[in-house]
Order: structure tokens, then sequence, then C-alpha cells
């Protein structure tokens, strides 16, 4: 016997699903007819901006209220710009310059962006304070390690994207900043009293939430004095006496990624995941970016079998589903967005690089990038100073598996730039470039998180606050390499 027809309806108003390709497959559009309330769009999705406007036309035809949603950080973080790196610096770089005005100009423009494609809905800002050096998944993505000024930062950029109509999505509540685990692995733990999470993780939230910002995303984050075993996702202490009684949030709750390990583990399943985080005070699930019609189909009837069943009651559904379509309405309100600087993003970079030491005199150098690999968060995303580089020979290597006199032997009489991520939790990394600027004048450049290591004979330490095209741009200029 299939499902209650309303009931299903009802299910799939609480659910943002994905499809593969660039062109949504019959069943994504069908789903969006039938009640589904939207999909979000991941860099396999995205060919070209006039694809993706055709994309999101043909998902609107079905429903005209769908929500089309995006994780569009800016920085290390694009799905517009995965093929070449995102022409905006992330947030590091934007905490790094300390320009509220410039930020809400670089999230006017990436909103503005949006906007043009028929995208509603940008899974941004980060606003997590990056206090774990060793933070694996957040990183550049914060604004940085003071919550007064991650606060004011994510106001600002909050400001930026709802101007131009797009709803914001201030995310990982409440503070995915000091985990040193990656949620899209396993279920990282903040073991703090909530008076810390108050003090040092919560003060952007509510800087957001004044702000107007209309949702706000779940973190699959245990925080045992609140959450017990489980993650904060599917906690009613966290979404609704924490988030919605103390701090007064009256928008959509969004989860984060339902497939990441550190909910679907914890649940049982995806299905399981959507009926805990639903009961826990969620509104709109994440489903993840491995999604078809069947999933979905499995998803919507887990939770309509837990209406059936006592676990989740039908006003709770209803509420979560009143609260999607809130959102998608508001967003339907937008206008035309303004014209936007075209260097706007590239000036900002700039801004962000700093230089201990002496970039001087850098005839001809050999540039070496070490190898990062890359967060299921960011993706695979182009990043460096190569194509920035005017005729120069650049080579890649693997830090732990290279031997510093094969460089030096490369290099010959010229300089070396050494050009990395995370130096400092790179495995070989720091080992490589001590060894070699031991005996050799060496350049290092820092396009990820730059942690308190530093080389200890180095000419100079060049730091970008993220690897995107515009971070590259500048610190190219910085070393007087760009062509």
């Amino acid at each position: 016997m299939g499902l209650d027809p309303g009931l299903r309806r009802l299910a799939l108003g609480t659910l943002l699903a994905a499809y593969p390709g660039p062109v949504p497959p019959d069943w994504a559009v069908d789903l969006v007819g039938q009640g589904l309330a939207g999909h979000v769009l991941f860099g396999t999705n995205v060919h070209d901006p006039a694809q993706v406007a055709a994309s999101t036309a043909a998902l609107r035809a079905a429903r005209a209220d769908v929500l089309i949603a995006i994780d569009e950080e800016g920085g290390d973080v694009t799905r517009l710009a995965h093929a070449t790196g995102s022409p905006y610096p992330g947030n590091a770089a934007l905490g790094a310059v300390d320009d509220v005005a410039l930020t809400e100009r670089v999230y006017t423009a990436i909103g503005a962006e949006l906007a043009v494609l028929g995208i509603t809905v940008d899974l941004a800002p980060t606003v997590d304070v990056n206090t774990a050096d060793e933070n694996p998944v957040i990183g550049t993505r914060s604004f940085g390690a003071d919550p007064k000024r991650v606060a004011a930062h994510s106001a600002a950029a909050v400001a930026g994207i709802q101007s131009v109509g797009v709803a914001a999505c201030a995310k990982h509540f409440p503070g995915h900043g000091a985990t040193i685990a990656d949620s899209h692995h396993e279920l990282p733990t903040v073991d703090v009293p909530p008076a810390v999470l108050r003090q040092r993780d919560l003060p952007p939230f509510a800087a957001v939430i004044d702000a107007g910002v209309r949702s706000i995303m779940t973190a699959h984050i245990r925080v045992p004095a609140l959450t017990g075993d489980g993650p904060a996702t599917f906690s009613r202490a966290v979404l609704v006496d924490l988030l919605r009684r103390e701090y007064g949030f009256t928008g959509t709750v969004i989860t984060d990624a339902l497939e990441m390990k550190g909910a679907a583990l914890a649940a049982g399943g995806v299905g399981p995941a959507a009926v805990r985080a639903l009961a826990a005070g969620a509104d709109l699930l994440c489903i993840g970016a491995q999604v078809d019609a069947e999933l979905v189909e499995q998803v919507a009837a887990e939770i309509v079998g837990a209406l059936g069943d006592g676990r989740l009651d039908r006003a709770r559904v209803e509420e979560a589903a009143d609260r999607a379509a809130a959102l998608a309405a508001w967003t339907r309100a937008a206008g035309t967005p303004p014209p936007t600087a075209t260097d706007l993003g590239y000036a900002a970079a700039r801004r962000a690089v700093r230089v201990e030491g002496d970039v001087a005199g850098l005839d001809r150098p050999l540039v070496v990038q070490l190898h990062a690999a890359s967060t299921i968060a960011e993706g695979r995303v182009p990043w460096g100073l190569g194509p920035h580089l005017a005729g120069l020979e650049e080579i890649r290597v693997v830090a732990a598996e290279t031997d510093p006199e094969t460089l030096r032997g490369l290099a010959g009489s010229r300089p070396i730039v050494l050009v990395g991520r995370h130096l400092h939790r790179l495995s070989g990394g720091a080992e490589l470039i001590d060894a070699l600027a031991a005996a050799h004048p060496v350049t290092v450049v820092e396009m990820g998180w730059p942690g308190r290591w530093r080389p200890t004979r180095a000419r100079a330490f060049v730091t970008t606050y993220g690897a995107s095209h515009a971070n590259g741009r500048a610190a190219a200029e910085a070393l007087g390499l760009a062509g």
C-alpha cells in the first residue's frame, strides 16, 4: 500500500534534495511539483552561468516557490567557481582585513551572482569561531578566532547576502570552530560547559539573529552537557531551548547534510536521521550530495512512518514545513540585484596578504606547491600560484615523499618559493621546509589557516588566509611574480 498522498507531500515539504549532473533529471523536477521543498546545487551541477540559470528555471517551472540552495561561501568553498577557484577571498581573509563594510560588499556581490542565476538560498556564511588551529573542516572558512570580530563580520555578511533577496544561512550551530575532527567522517565532540559556548561560540549567532538572518544550519557535533551522546542536530536542548527560546531565533532551522557520518551513523541511516532532526526542532532537512529519487522516497516514507508510530507529532512536521515555505516566500520577494565591481574580490584579497620577512629580489624562483588534500566541504578546486605566474617553473610534490636535496638540485642557483595549505599540520611539511631553508633561500606561502608555526630560517613567510583564485593572485603580486 502506498503512502498517504497528503502525508507524503507534508514530508516532502521538509526536504532539500540534490541531483547529479548539469541538467535536472525528470525525477528531480517531478518531486518539486509534488511538494519537495527544494534542491541544493553542488559543483557537479555547475558548468556555466547560462546552464545554471536554465536549471533553476526548469525547477521553478515545476513550482514557483521551490527553494534552490548552494554552498557559496567565497574563498575555499565555492560551487559556482569550482573549476577555477573563487574570485572572492573567504572569511579568514576578510577577518584579517577587518573591514566590516568590505565584508558586506563582498557578500552582496556573491548574493547578486546567485540571484541572477535564480538561486534563492546561500548556505553561508560560516560563523564558527575557529579557536582550534588543528580544525580540519572550518579553518579559513571562519572569520577568525575572536568572537567579537567573527560576530561583526558575520552580521555584515548576512546583511550583504540578504540585501539582494537571497536568504542567508549562518552555520554551524552551536559552533564547529573548536573541533579537531570533521563531521563529514565522524561525530566530533566539544566537551565544554554551556557557559563556554555562550562566551566563545555563540556571539556570532546572536549577531546574525539580530541582523535578521533567515536560516541557521545545525552542526553534527556532540556537546555532552547539552546533547548527551548524540549530535546537536538531534537535540531539542540545542535547537529549541537554546536557539529558539534563549536566543530568540524565529527563522528556518536547516540541518547540515544528513548523509554525513556525524548524523547518519548516530541515527542508523539518513531516514532515521531525518526523523530525529525533525523531532528535535529542525525544519528543513538537507539530505546531502549523493541523492536519487529512491533515497528521497525512502526518507519521506520514514517521516510518514514516524507520524504513524508516534515518533513524530504531526503538528511538529507541519510547523517545519510551514517554516520551509516561509523561507521560500521571503526569497520570492527578491528584486533585481545591483551591478557589482568585477575586481572587488581581488582587491579584498590583496588587502589580506601578510608578509613576515623580506620578499624583495625573488629572481625567477622555482615555485614548489606542496600537495594538500581537500575536505569534502571544499571539494576539488584548483589553488596555488600557478595560474598567475609569469613564465616561471612550477612543480608539485608531496612533502612527506620529497628529499630537500632533490629540490635544491632542481633549483640550482634560483631561490625557492614553497606554497602550501595548513603547513603546520601537513605531514612532512614543516620538516621539509626547515631542512630546505637551512641550506637554500626559501620563501614560504601559507594559503590555509596559518596556525602558530613558522619556519626557522626562511627568508619570508607570506600568509594569504585562503586559497581562492583571488588569494593566489594576491600572493603572486605580493611576491612580484604575477604575469
